[in-house]
């Protein structure tokens, strides 16, 4: 009896980039983690990531513990832990169109963009490399 071997399928997916937006008039901003949703996987993560050096540029007098609680408090959200609170009780779908709302703050996420994949995480992983990570901004110099 010959056995085929499990081929994973592809998976929709949609995806926003966490921004740290110190003077929102200025519009300038710099990326710090990427949401990612795919429903067929049952799959709502985020990573994120602060580049204190970064803010210190931007915004020298702006607290860097409180922006980390903020970014921490949206991976919270996405793995619908009950110290996050009654938003991270929603279904994914509903906590991720919640991350996703347009705000005017200081931490934002870009418009939603789309895409197939086999595996969330890794995609996760290779979308936070391309869109956070200062490793790779620093490959491209």
């Amino acid at each position: 009896m010959s056995m085929t071997p499990y081929a994973p399928m592809p998976s929709s997916f949609d995806y926003a980039v966490v921004r740290i937006v110190p003077a929102v008039e200025r519009e300038e901003f710099f990326n710090a983690g990427v949401i990612l949703f795919c429903p067929e996987q049952r799959f709502l993560r985020a990573r994120v990531y602060l580049d204190r050096q970064k803010l210190k540029v931007f915004a020298p007098d702006l607290d860097p513990e409180e922006i980390e609680r903020r970014l921490k408090a949206i991976e919270k959200i996405c793995e619908g832990d009950p110290s996050a609170g009654s938003i991270a009780q929603l279904a994914q779908r509903a906590r991720f169109h919640w991350l996703i709302a347009p705000r005017s703050t200081l931490v934002q996420v870009s418009p939603a963009h789309s895409g197939i994949c086999e595996d969330a995480q890794s995609t996760l992983d290779r979308l936070f490399e391309e869109q956070v990570s200062s490793r790779s901004k620093l490959q491209g110099c």
